[in-house]
Formats: structure tokens, C-alpha cells, sequence
């Protein structure tokens, strides 16, 4: 991966952020070209505050975290001019943009091909993760251990990886199992990862997914319905 002037762009799904977006968006670093906030049919003012911030602000009016993902990936392969690296970062605030320098530079420096963010013990805060976040987590990380010796420890959202194996992926989940998809089709493909520590704090506003019951039932469903079936392939 080349080191000098890397293109790099930001995806960032958003429902109901207003609160948290600005900051988000304002604490991205300068080595980032294009920050995209995709509105996922917000009844607040997220959109209009992204674009105060400088964002490129897209609209999804499908829910869903996948279906955001999609649309900004859409949006970026109309481009004429693609990108080296894309970063996914959510808009709530919990994760610090301005790490992103450092989710980025195993990709820049030692040509990893995915990048998470791993939001470790040692430097989250207390409440960042609720308690079925963190089971949730262990289970997930456990059994792709299990089914496919994996090393990951976390399904973290700040991540990054290469545009060109982000395509490879061929993504197609549209709602909770983003993450997990992209982490197992990692695996059976053969790329390379790596997990980097990166501090976490309690987010602005309340979660819409392990904020309620129905989000974390759905959620967790999601994640492990996509580490079996990966299991039996």
C-alpha cells in the first residue's frame, strides 16, 4: 500500500445523531479526503448538522446500519477517482475520530487489509459497553475462534480497510451482521487483519441497538445466524 498521499474516506451511518455528529465529523484528521454521513432516515437534524460540519451527507431511507454502509459505498464507486482506504466510524460519538490516524497506519505501513478497531478493557470507560455488548462480544469473537481459529477479540465498528478488498468482500448484509460479515468473509478469503486498541466512552444519546431489548435480540441473532452459516460452508 502506497504511504504518501493514501486516499481515504470516511463512512459514517447515522440515525438520530444530531446530537453527536458535529463532534464526530470535526475530529476527523486532516489525512482524511472525504468524510460521507449517510442519513439513515433521521427525524432530528443529523443531516443538516453533518453538513454544517463539512460532511458530504447522503440519505437511506431503508433502516438499517448495512443498508447505510451500502449506500455510502454506492456513492464512493460512482466516483471517478477511488479511494485507498475506507474507514467506518460511528456517529455517536463513543469512538475518538481522531485515532483514525492510528486504525489506518498497519494498512500504510505494513500493507495489512483490515483494520479494527478493538475497544479493549484497559481503555473504555466505564459504561461505554453494556453488559450484553460485552457477552455479545466474547460470544461472537469465541466461536469464530472455534469454527475458524480466528484472532479477533472484538466486532468494533472503527475499522478500516483497503477499497479494493472491501469490494472483494462483496457485502450484502443490510441491518446488524455488517460487521461480523466483513470479519468472517476476512477470514475465508485469506486477508490479512489486525486488531488495534482504540479508547471508547460513553456515547452521546441512547444506543438503538443494545439500547433496547428488541435491538439487542435482533442484533445478537444476526451475528451468530452469520458465524454458523459461514461455519457450515
Amino acid at each position: 500500500m502506497k504511504t504518501e498521499n493514501p486516499i481515504i474516506k470516511v463512512i459514517i451511518p447515522a440515525f438520530n445523531e444530531a446530537e453527536a455528529i458535529e463532534n464526530v465529523v470535526n475530529d476527523i484528521p486532516k489525512s482524511v479526503q472525504e468524510v460521507i454521513v449517510v442519513d439513515n432516515n433521521s427525524f432530528d437534524e443529523t443531516a443538516k448538522n453533518a453538513a454544517s460540519a463539512g460532511a458530504t451527507v447522503l440519505s437511506e431511507t431503508r433502516k438499517g446500519y448495512g443498508y447505510a454502509c451500502l449506500k455510502g459505498m454506492e456513492y464512493i464507486a460512482n466516483q471517478n477517482k477511488k479511494p485507498d482506504i475506507i474507514v467506518f466510524l460511528d456517529g455517536d460519538y463513543s469512538d475518538y475520530p481522531e485515532e483514525l490516524d492510528k486504525i489506518v497506519a498497519p494498512i500504510l505501513k505494513n500493507d495489512i487489509d483490515l483494520v479494527i478497531g478493538a475497544r479493549t478493557a484497559a481503555y473504555r470507560e466505564r459504561g461505554a459497553m453494556t453488559p450484553q455488548q460485552v457477552f455479545g462480544n466474547w460470544l461472537a469473537t469465541f466461536l469464530m475462534k472455534l469454527f475458524f481459529k480466528a484472532r479477533f477479540t472484538d466486532l468494533g465498528p472503527f475499522r478500516a480497510i483497503k477499497y479494493s478488498k472491501l469490494l472483494e468482500l462483496k457485502m450484502v448484509d443490510k441491518t446488524y451482521g455488517w460487521t461480523v460479515e466483513m470479519q468472517l468473509k476476512v477470514l475465508k478469503q485469506k486477508m490479512t487483519y489486525i486488531e488495534v486498541p482504540v479508547t471508547y466512552r460513553n456515547r452521546i444519546g441512547v444506543s438503538k441497538v443494545s439500547g433496547t431489548i428488541k435491538g439487542t435480540i435482533m442484533a445478537g441473532y444476526k451475528i451468530i445466524s452469520w458465524i454458523f452459516r459461514y461455519s457450515l460452508k
